[in-house]
């Protein structure tokens, strides 16, 4: 048996020797057209004979090396059938950096199964023969999935299966991915241009939620219903001819709790946040620019919209002025160009703004909402918060009864107290923003013999403080009263005095003229 195994091996290795000499003699001695008509023709003959198709998908396609969707989502399809079925893997850390992903490492093939039909996967890589430095991260390194199945099978991989692969490999990586959140400051471009704006971004890792939220119960579950709603409605927004956006406008006073709203909103459809600086976005065109290059399931902030540009007349005001400035300091260009530069302002106007939110190129793209908040609500031009463009005007109001309950369950973890009735008294008398509610929420002990105590100076000491609001703002409300009274006994005052003197100087015209007439007469 031993001998027979040897002359196998011996027979094979002359075999392998004699095809090598062969192919050597080949490529010495016969014409290159002539080697190029075999390959080409013995090639055809080869796929002929062969059964199988082969489909590529590159990690990286088109002219600027864009990252294929279809390779990600294959790589999220093919996890679970590689880290039960393939012998070596790579392991990805994703989601908060608490869990694994496992995919096939290099080279490895998976077998996997569609209606009965039977083809496989393999992972594998290319490497440039010498080192080479470029801008794209595919170019030193060019990574691909290779499926193969049978020819008589074209139709249904063609038709159903990728598409089948497509759509799971998406779910999945919804269901893994990290959400971030996003800002705009300026950054550097694909030519070098750092005065251009980019996105950066860290994780979004905000704990808000709705159940934690300070509001009316009745108004949360509205807001939810209104987010499913429009989470689901693509066919729907495609139907009526609308872009795939929803704008929301939370308004109210500070600390009311209405960029923990956001977060809510986020934490509850699983979306991306772009938190929006428009004072850094140095003309329309650029924040349109930014507008494209948001991802869809996503939410665009913009914080504080009335303070974040002004997009009134006063601007053209303040241009003038910045002109009178720059003409009086024509003595110093150096000094002059040094300012200039220092109090640039953004060139983003209303209309721009305006286009960003449900103009043309808000429809590239989907699934995104838009948020505006303000403490002044009054100051935002109409044509900016109309419906359509802010479809939905939520009110972060003063804290009341319902919301101080959640307050109470979250920071004490109790639902019911005797205070309970008077801190609802008071809450409906007082205006105190849910943020100064929950200071004085805040337990200062970590003992937990102490909790008891701890919880009933809390909720006297929430008491004490709304007592003292009440009464300084009764004192207010005497003050503006005062104020009022004084300024209108002014200005009738005023008023009786400029009527006082009318009447005289009509009086004064009445007797000149008398004296011109009696001096004609006689």
């Amino acid at each position: 048996m031993v001998m027979m195994k040897g002359e196998q091996w011996s027979n094979l290795g002359s075999t392998m020797a004699a095809i090598m000499f062969v192919y050597a003699m080949f490529r010495q001695y016969f014409p290159p057209q002539l080697q190029d008509y075999i390959f080409r023709y013995g090639k055809k003959l080869s796929n002929f004979m062969y059964p199988y198709i082969h489909v590529t998908f590159d990690e990286f396609i088109g002219e600027r090396m864009k990252k294929s969707e279809a390779f990600s989502a294959i790589q999220n399809y093919l996890s679970d059938k590689s880290s039960a079925n393939a012998k070596r893997l790579k392991a990805d850390v994703v989601k908060d950096s608490q869990s694994l992903v496992l995919s096939m490492d290099y080279n490895e093939e998976i077998t996997d199964e569609f209606n009965g039909v039977k083809l496989w996967w393999s992972a594998n890589r290319t490497t440039p023969k010498t080192q080479q430095f470029s801008f794209y991260p595919g170019a030193d390194e060019k990574r691909f999935y290779t499926l193969k199945f049978h020819k008589r099978d074209r139709q249904v991989i063609t038709g159903i299966y990728l598409s089948h692969v497509l759509k799971q490999g998406k779910a999945i990586a919804a269901d893994n991915r990290q959400r971030k959140l996003y800002s705009n400051g300026a950054g550097q471009g694909w030519l070098g241009n750092r005065s251009s704006t980019t996105w950066t971004h860290v994780a979004f890792e905000h704990p808000a939620t709705f159940d934690t939220l300070a509001m009316d119960a009745k108004k949360k579950r509205e807001i939810k219903k209104d987010l499913v709603t429009f989470s689901n409605g693509k066919e729907y927004y495609a139907k009526i001819g609308k872009a795939w956006k929803r704008g929301y406008l939370l308004y109210g006073p500070p600390g009311t709790g209405k960029s923990t709203m956001v977060a809510a909103m986020a934490n509850f459809l699983n979306y991306d946040v772009y938190d929006l600086e428009l004072t850094t976005v140095k003309n329309n065109v650029e924040l349109r620019r930014l507008l494209i290059e948001t991802s869809n399931k996503s939410i665009i902030v913009i914080e504080d919209i009335d303070c974040s540009l002004d997009l009134t007349g006063q601007r053209e005001e303040k241009k003038k002025k910045k002109k009178k400035d720059d003409k009086n300091e024509g003595g110093d260009p150096i000094g002059a160009m040094s300012k200039n530069e220092e109090r640039k302002e953004s060139e983003v106007t209303l209309s721009g703004l305006l286009n960003f939110i449900d103009g043309i190129w808000s429809a590239c793209g989907g699934e995104r909402i838009i948020v505006f908040t303000t403490n002044h609500v009054e100051k935002l031009d109409p044509a900016l918060i109309r419906r359509g463009r802010m479809d939905n005007h939520v009110e972060m109001s003063y804290c009341r009864f319902e919301a101080f309950k959640v307050l109470a369950k979250n920071y004490l973890d109790i639902d019911s107290h005797p205070l309970f009735g008077e801190i609802g008294n008071l809450l409906e008398e007082t205006d105190m923003t849910p943020a100064d509610v929950a200071e004085n929420l805040m337990l200062k002990s970590d003992d937990d013999d102490d909790d008891d105590d701890e919880v009933e100076t809390c909720l006297k000491n929430l008491i004490e403080a709304l007592k003292t609001a009440k009464e300084e703002a009764s004192k207010k409300a005497e003050e503006d009263a005062r104020l009022k009274a004084e300024k209108e006994q002014k200005e009738k005052e005023e008023a009786e005095k400029e009527q006082s003197v009318k009447e005289d100087v009509t009086q004064d015209a009445i007797s000149a003229k008398e004296v011109k007439e009696n001096g004609v007469i006689h």
